[in-house]
């Protein structure tokens, strides 16, 4: 009878929430209700990234998995899309995002670094020679999955770090601007072949 007790006001928060999900602009009521309830359900997504608590944020991009992107303004881990948003075409787009998430950006990226892509900090406060020219470097990579510090990065403070999220599929301008924004981050790079965010950390 306990069980039934607890459940009923988890239960009941749990469709306030759901009957709220197209309230918020941008969520997916459709493809995000039944994993959303999970994760919610598990307590894996109960931070508030705005506020500086992201504690939760990498159990949460977990469970949604590859619904991140599409879900995680339902749970109010990034900042909602406005789908009216059309960034223009050309060879190479660079765009800084409305409001980044440092917090988000940093509890993503700490740690290993998930499947689809690949995680670099080198410090901003110096040029890198020519023998650790970043181009270079990421060429001489051969595994999929890695995160990274350059030489030197390890001596200086991490206030003076600079993260770039190399992502490992080729994707829209769309998808890349809307990968950086449900990370985080505060500023993307697209071009036909590549998609990369950078967040000052």
């Amino acid at each position: 009878m306990r069980p039934a007790l607890f459940l009923c006001p988890v239960l009941i928060s749990l469709l306030f929430l759901l009957s709220g999900l197209t309230v918020i602009s941008g969520c997916n009521k459709a493809l995000c209700a039944s994993d959303v309830s999970k994760c919610l359900l598990q307590g894996l997504c109960q931070c508030q990234p705005s506020e500086g608590n992201c504690l939760c944020c990498k159990e949460c991009m977990l469970c949604l998995s590859s619904l991140w992107e599409e879900c995680c303004d339902c749970v109010g881990m990034c900042n909602p899309r406005n789908y009216s948003d059309s960034p223009a075409t050309s060879k190479s787009t660079v765009e800084e995002l409305y409001r980044p998430i440092p917090s988000l950006f940093r509890a993503l990226t700490e740690g290993d670094a998930p499947i689809n892509m690949m995680v670099v900090s080198f410090p901003v406060a110096e040029e890198l020679s020519h023998h650790e020219n970043l181009v270079s470097f990421l060429e001489t990579l051969d595994s999929q999955s890695h995160k990274i510090s350059l030489p030197g990065s390890s001596s200086v403070h991490d206030d003076a770090l600079c993260t770039v999220v190399y992502f490992d599929d080729c994707v829209s301008i769309r998808q890349c601007k809307q990968y950086c924004e449900s990370m985080g981050g505060s500023k993307y790079r697209w071009f036909h072949n590549a998609c990369y965010l950078v967040s000052d950390s």
